[in-house]
C-alpha cells in the first residue's frame, strides 16, 4: 500500500498488522503524528491518548512476536466519543461540571473494542449532554468540519466524524439517539450503521441513575468508518456480549439472503420537508446505482412518517423534562438551554395517559414498517434533505431548530423511534460538501443495510480520498 499509513482502511490495517507486514507501533505512531498535526485545525479530539496508545502498541507487537492470537482489531488505532466511560478518563459529555467525573471502569463498548485489540488514541468532542446536532460546548469548544469550516461537522458524534475524516484513527466510536451517528457521517463524508437496539451493549458505570426507559430503547452505540467494510469490522468488534446490558441480544451478524432480486423502497419525500432539489436528485442517482447492481427500486410512501417523528420528539423530551431537566439546567450553558427550550417548543407535552398512549402506539408503527420491510428489505431515504447547516445553526431560534429536526433530519430521527438498523453511505458532493443517503433494514439485519450501502459505494467510492487530495 503506497498511501500514508494513516490513510489505510481499517480492514487493511488490521490485516497488515496480523500478517506482520507492519507493526502496531508504526501504525499507531503514524496516526498519533497525524492527530497532533491536523487536530488543531478542527478540534475534534479533545483528550490526547497518544502516549498511552504508543505504549499499548508496543505491547501488542511484543505479544505478536510470541505468536499470540490476534483480535479483530489487533493493534488498530481508534477514537472513542467522550460520553462513554473510559477507565481513568473523565466522562465529561461536554459539560463543564462533569470534567472531573473520572470513570473507574470501561463501558461495554470500550471494553469490547479493547478486547478486540483496538488501541484508543483519543477521546472525541460532543455537545453538552450529547443533546445537540451541532458539536460545541463551553468545556472543549467548537468542532469544525474538515471539508468546510462554514458548515457543521454534525452532532452529537461530530468529533468522531471530523477526526476520522481527517485520518485520525482507522475507526471511530459514536452513539445515536436521534441521528448522532448518521448525521455527522453525512456531514463528513463517512459511512456508518445505527445498529438495532440491543446489538451493541451499552452502560456507563459512572452514571448515578439509569436513563429513562424510552431513551434506552431509542439509543444505540456504533462504528463510523471511511468505508462500508470498515463499518462491518467495527460492528463485529463492538457487538460482543456484556452482562451489564440486559437489552443485549445474541443475534447473528449475518442472516439468510432474501430470495430473488431485493426490492428497495425509495421513500417519497413529503412536500412539507422543503427538500433541496439537488439532494433529491442525488438520492435518485443512488437508486439508479442500486438498480444497476441488481436491486429493484420502487418509489413508496413510508407509513405514518409525520406521526412517528412527532411521537419520537414527544416521548424523548417528555422523559427529559420529567426526570432530567432540573439537574441539567443547573450545569449547562445558556446556549444549550436556548436549544433545549426550542426542543420544548416543538415537542408536545404529554400527561400520564398521553405518554402511555404514545409508547403503546410505537408497536403499531413498528409493525407497519416490519410488514413493509418484508416486501422491501431495504428502504432508501435522504440523510438530510437540506444543504449542510452552519456550525451553530441551532442558535438561530425556535424556527431554525425545528427546521433542522422536523424537516432536514426527518428521515433520520424517525428510525430511532422504530429501533431499526440504518446505514449511511456517501453519495457524492453538493456545492463541494458531502451528501449521504440512508439505507434502512429490518430488525437485526444490519447486513442487508450494509450490503446495499456497499453496492452504492462501489459506484461512488470512499469520499475521504477527495478530501485528502486537497492536501496535495
Amino acid at each position: 500500500m503506497s498511501a500514508p499509513v494513516w490513510q489505510w482502511p481499517a480492514v487493511e490495517t488490521a490485516a497488515a498488522i496480523r500478517e506482520g507486514k507492519i507493526t502496531s507501533a508504526e501504525v499507531v505512531g503514524a496516526h498519533v503524528d497525524r492527530m497532533r498535526a491536523v487536530n488543531p485545525t478542527v478540534n475534534a479530539v479533545v483528550v490526547d491518548l497518544g502516549d498511552e496508545a504508543i505504549d499499548a502498541a508496543r505491547q501488542v507487537d511484543e505479544r505478536r512476536m510470541t505468536g499470540g492470537e490476534a483480535g479483530l482489531l489487533e493493534g488498530v488505532p481508534v477514537t472513542v466519543k467522550i460520553n462513554v466511560d473510559f477507565a481513568g478518563q473523565a466522562n465529561s459529555n461536554g459539560v463543564e461540571a462533569m470534567k472531573d467525573l473520572i470513570a473507574a471502569e470501561d463501558s461495554p463498548v470500550v471494553a469490547n473494542l479493547k478486547r478486540a485489540g483496538a488501541i484508543p488514541i483519543g477521546l472525541t468532542n460532543t455537545p453538552e449532554f450529547s443533546m445537540r446536532a451541532f458539536t460545541d460546548n463551553p468545556l472543549h469548544g467548537l468542532t469544525l468540519n474538515p471539508w468546510n469550516n462554514e458548515v457543521t461537522c454534525g452532532g452529537s458524534s461530530g468529533g468522531a466524524a471530523a477526526s476520522l475524516a481527517l485520518g485520525i484513527g482507522a475507526l471511530a466510536h459514536g452513539n445515536d439517539i436521534g441521528g448522532s451517528l448518521r448525521w455527522p457521517a453525512h456531514c463528513c463524508g463517512l459511512a456508518t450503521i445505527r445498529p438495532t437496539q440491543g446489538r451493541i451493549a451499552a452502560y456507563n458505570p459512572s452514571a448515578p441513575t439509569e436513563r429513562p426507559l424510552m431513551a434506552q430503547l431509542f439509543s444505540t452505540q456504533g462504528p463510523i468508518g471511511r468505508s462500508v467494510e470498515d463499518v462491518r469490522l467495527g460492528l463485529e468488534a463492538m457487538a460482543a456480549s456484556d452482562p451489564r446490558d440486559p437489552w443485549w441480544v445474541p443475534a447473528p451478524l449475518e442472516g439468510p439472503k432474501p430470495e430473488g432480486p431485493i426490492k428497495v423502497a425509495l421513500a417519497t419525500i413529503p412536500d412539507d420537508l422543503d427538500a433541496d432539489p439537488a439532494i433529491t436528485a442525488i438520492v435518485r442517482q443512488m437508486a439508479d446505482h442500486l438498480n444497476n447492481e441488481g436491486y429493484v427500486v420502487e418509489e413508496v410512501e413510508l407509513p405514518d412518517l409525520a406521526e412517528i417523528w412527532q411521537a419520537w420528539t414527544n416521548i424523548l423530551f417528555e422523559e427529559i423534562r420529567t426526570l432530567q431537566e432540573d439537574a441539567m439546567r443547573a450545569v449547562v450553558s445558556d446556549d444549550y438551554m436556548r436549544v433545549f427550550d426550542s426542543y420544548n417548543a416543538f415537542s408536545e407535552q404529554l400527561d400520564k395517559k398521553g405518554f402511555m398512549e404514545a409508547i403503546a402506539l410505537r408497536t403499531r408503527h413498528l409493525r407497519r414498517w416490519m410488514v413493509l420491510l418484508e416486501d422491501y428489505p431495504v428502504i432508501l431515504t435522504p440523510a438530510c434533505v437540506h444543504r449542510t447547516y452552519g456550525p451553530r445553526a441551532d442558535l438561530d431560534g425556535d424556527a431554525a431548530v425545528e427546521r433542522v429536526f422536523r424537516q432536514g433530519l426527518h428521515f433520520i430521527s424517525t428510525i430511532n423511534y422504530l429501533g431499526l438498523p440504518a446505514a449511511i453511505v456517501p453519495a457524492g458532493l453538493h456545492d463541494g460538501l458531502p451528501v449521504g443517503v440512508q439505507l434502512i433494514a429490518s430488525r437485526f439485519r444490519e447486513d442487508i443495510a450494509l450490503d446495499a450501502a456497499a453496492a452504492i459505494e462501489k459506484h461512488v467510492g470512499p469520499m475521504c480520498l477527495r478530501l485528502w487530495a486537497r492536501e496535495v
